[in-house]
C-alpha cells in the first residue's frame, strides 16, 4: 500500500513563467533534483496534463504533484552487544564503553550491532527525543573506534547534552598509538578537513575543508611508535586519524590512512589504535561535573604490551 502524498495547488503570480523544477522547489521545499525526477516520472500535472521539468508554468493554473513515499525509519534491532560494558547509568544518562565493530545507531547499509540496540535489549530506557533511528544519541564514535560514549536516558538529558556537545563544553579525551615520534612532543594541529578529492569514503586535510583543531601530548614513546593523549577542540569525522596521517604519523593499525602493515601485524592489530578514554560533562540533573573513564580493550592493551617488551 503506497504512502505517497498528493498536493493540489494553484500556481501563484510570482511563479508565472518559471520552469517546473524550479517552481516546485520553491513551492514545496524540495530540491530541484527531486522536482526534476518527479516531472520525469509523470508525477507533475498542470490542469490535468503531464508536464516536463523544463516546461514553463502559467499563473492561476492548477498544479497536481504526487510526492515520493517517505522512507521507512531505520529502527534499531534490540540485540545484545557482546563486550559493551555499562560504566554508569541513572535516570538521565547511560555511559557505555563501546566495543570496536559496533555503531552508535543504525545507518543505511549497516547490518551490525548498535549501542542503541544493545541498550534496548538490556532493558534500558532511552530518551524518545531525536530521529527514530537516533533516539537518545547525543554523540557518536566511529564503528572502528572503541571507548566511552554517553546516551541520553531522559528528554531533559537529551536537550542539555545536545547543547553541551554543540557548544564544545564536553571534555573528550582520546588515547592514540601513532607511528614514529611526533615533533614537537606536545602541540596543536590546526588544519581544515574535508572529503578526500579522489576517495569519497576517506577524509583529508583540504584547503576548503572545515576548521579542525586537535591538541596532543606524548604519554609514552617507544622505538617504533608513540602513545598520545588527545583533546579535540572540534569533532570532525576521522579527525584524529586524518590529522596524524597528514603529519606522517598515522594511527597504528589504520591502513586507510597509511599505517605500516608489518607493524600492525607485529602488534596484533586489525583496526586503528584509537580509544575514547574519558568523557566529562555537567550532569543534566543537578549541574555537578562528572567524568567517566573507559579502560582499554584487550587488543589495544596487547599492542602496548608488545611494544613495552621491546
Amino acid at each position: 500500500m503506497s504512502n505517497r502524498e498528493s498536493r493540489h495547488l494553484m500556481v501563484p503570480e510570482g511563479l508565472d513563467g518559471m520552469r517546473v523544477d524550479a517552481a516546485l522547489a520553491k513551492l514545496l521545499g524540495i530540491s530541484r533534483t527531486v522536482a526534476a525526477e518527479l516531472a520525469q516520472a509523470g508525477d507533475v500535472l498542470v490542469d490535468g496534463a503531464v508536464v516536463g521539468k523544463s516546461d514553463r508554468l502559467a499563473a492561476d493554473t492548477w498544479l497536481d504533484v504526487t510526492l515520493p513515499a517517505a522512507p521507512e525509519p531505520l529502527l534499531p534491532k534490540a540485540e545484545p552487544v557482546e563486550g559493551m560494558d555499562i560504566l554508569h547509568s541513572d535516570d538521565d544518562i547511560i555511559v557505555v564503553n563501546k566495543p570496536v565493530g559496533v555503531a552508535a545507531h543504525p545507518t543505511v547499509g549497516w547490518e551490525g550491532p548498535s549501542v542503541i540496540g544493545g541498550l534496548a535489549a538490556a532493558g534500558y530506557r532511552i530518551s524518545t527525543s531525536g530521529p527514530p533511528e537516533r533516539k537518545g544519541i547525543v554523540q557518536r564514535l566511529d564503528v572502528g573506534t572503541s571507548g566511552g560514549m554517553v546516551v541520553a536516558a531522559s528528554e531533559r538529558a537529551y536537550t542539555v547534552l545536545k547543547r553541551a556537545f554543540r557548544d564544545r563544553s564536553v571534555t573528550k579525551t582520546y588515547h592514540a598509538l601513532v607511528q614514529g615520534h611526533p615533533d614537537p612532543l606536545q602541540g596543536t594541529i590546526e588544519a581544515p578537513i574535508g572529503r578526500h578529492p579522489s576517495a569519497g569514503w576517506r577524509f583529508a586535510v583540504t584547503t576548503d575543508g572545515k576548521h579542525s583543531v586537535t591538541h596532543y601530548n606524548t604519554l609514552e614513546a617507544f622505538r617504533e611508535a608513540t602513545l598520545l593523549e588527545i583533546h579535540l577542540e572540534t569533532g570532525r569525522t576521522h579527525q584524529i586519524r586524518v590529522h596524524f596521517s597528514a603529519l606522517h604519523h598515522p594511527c597504528c593499525g589504520d591502513p586507510m590512512y597509511g599505517s605500516d602493515p608489518a607493524l600492525s601485524a607485529r602488534l596484533g592489530l586489525d583496526r586503528q589504535w584509537l580509544h575514547a578514554v574519558s568523557l566529562g560533562f555537567t550532569h543534566p540533573a543537578d549541574g555537578r561535573y562528572v567524568e567517566f573513564h573507559a579502560p582499554y580493550p584487550d587488543d589495544l592493551q596487547g599492542a602496548l604490551d608488545v611494544l613495552r617488551q621491546g
